[in-house]
């Protein structure tokens, strides 16, 4: 596959387009990156739900919706992420094809003026996000954190992030805290919106069949009269040692204990040696033949799942492991067995080939959508050059059995977080 091309609109505002003709579709998406901010995370949270809902020339629900059934049913979307230290607020669009359009149509030139709409002028009421909106979007906001707390495993990941980051700008959650949410004002988000227009840094996606040339014509015609400032860097804080151990259990009313040991790997993007920290956490346990899912998981039934999970932009490692609370103890000592197993190069050469051979097919299924190459991309956006899954593949193909090891052995423990049942067992 052809890798994505990147041109500047103007300052801190990047074209990324993708053609492919095997797609039916295409997906366009603004991505603005800010900095994690207590004081800012929730009104920045809130911007791209509001944007969604309309713009002037579409101010409200019937009509917006009317605009994309013309456009054969595009989906309008929105979301907010995080990406290292930075904290992503997208609006996107999705629809067919200029090919599949009736008369020769291009609703691709369309899409585009309509995502520029959305995000660049909003219907405000005397300098304000209309008031039904916004607290619709508030209340949703709210539930979306209440359903994250009542799923226990999403729960105890956060925790666990939160404990281990608590003086990083990650250890802030994407959406803020509740309470935050709930002390929202109308009146600063026109404030927040009129900042992230000026100072994030945006990525501005356009991926599947169509002719780029008009579609950035539009997003440059939209950005470039804008009174942008000096838009923020990416930054993320890329902690190597661990310092002194985390360890935190906490009680609730849960069946199923969870318990999450948090790493430092000493290796982030764009380092050469975050390839051989992938193929280590696929040999660890992102296989059916890793070591924690052979050995933890099925050979000492200790857990009823056990997977890491290596966030490659800030460089930490978590395990997360379901267990029965009679079996926290062993369970941990067991995850650190194995990785010690690692350590000390007790794997095989058919161990490294099924975990090379996992990590090439799983990404050789980003090409598959739109979508897929689109969220591969955004985490790759604070870099340059930009790495094709594929590129990817053939880095983590070449890792040798020495860098796997000394992968391992970077591997500082920082965190360890239980949550588990109010009874204490003995």
């Amino acid at each position: 596959m052809a890798a994505i091309e990147r041109r500047s609109v103007c300052s801190g505002v990047t074209f990324c387009d993708l053609r492919d003709d095997r797609y039916k579709t295409v997906l366009m998406s603004i991505n603005f990156f800010l900095p994690l901010n207590r004081k800012t995370v929730s009104s920045n949270a809130i911007l791209p739900f509001l944007l969604k809902r309309g713009s002037k020339k579409y101010p409200d629900f019937t009509k917006l919706n009317e605009h994309l059934a013309e456009l054969y049913g595009t989906v309008l979307d929105a979301d907010v992420q995080r990406v290292g230290d930075m904290q992503v607020l997208s609006v996107s669009v999705s629809a067919i094809a200029d090919r599949y359009a009736l008369d020769g149509e291009k609703i691709s030139a369309e899409l585009s003026s309509l995502l520029c709409s959305i995000c660049l002028d909003p219907p405000l009421q005397n300098g304000l996000f209309p008031e039904t909106g916004f607290f619709q979007e508030k209340r949703q906001l709210e539930e979306t954190l209440d359903a994250e707390f009542n799923n226990k495993v999403a729960y105890a990941l956060h925790r666990c992030e939160k404990i281990m980051c608590a003086d990083e700008p990650y250890g802030i959650g994407r959406l803020g805290s509740k309470k935050e949410i709930s002390g929202l004002k109308r009146e600063s988000l026109t404030s927040a919106w009129k900042n992230m227009i000026r100072c994030a840094r945006v990525e501005i996606f356009v991926i599947g069949d169509c002719d780029p040339e008009p579609v950035f014509q539009k997003f440059s015609d939209a950005f470039r009269p804008l009174d942008r400032i000096s838009s923020e860097p990416y930054q993320t804080m890329v902690k190597r040692e661990a310092g002194k151990k985390k360890d935190v259990t906490e009680r609730m009313d849960v069946a199923q204990s969870k318990l999450v040991i948090g790493f430092r790997t000493g290796c982030a993007e764009p380092e050469k040696g975050a390839a051989a920290v992938k193929l280590m956490n696929a040999l660890y346990g992102g296989t059916p033949t890793s070591k924690l899912f052979r050995n933890v998981r099925e050979k000492k039934g200790l857990c009823y799942y056990c997977a890491p999970a290596y966030n490659s932009v800030k460089g930490i490692l978590e395990v997360q492991s379901g267990v029965d609370q009679k079996n926290l103890g062993r369970a941990e000592e067991e995850i650190l067995l194995q990785l010690e197993e690692i350590r000390r190069g007790n794997f095989t050469e058919e161990e490294i080939a099924d975990a090379k051979r996992y990590l090439f097919n799983l990404y050789h299924t980003f090409s598959d959508s739109p979508e897929a190459m689109e969220s591969w991309y955004l985490a790759k956006a604070p870099y340059a050059p930009l790495r094709t899954p594929e590129e990817e593949a053939d880095m983590v193909n070449s890792v040798t059995r020495e860098e796997i090891i000394q992968a391992a052995q970077r591997m500082a423990l920082d965190t360890v977080y239980r949550l588990t049942g109010n009874e204490v067992q003995n």
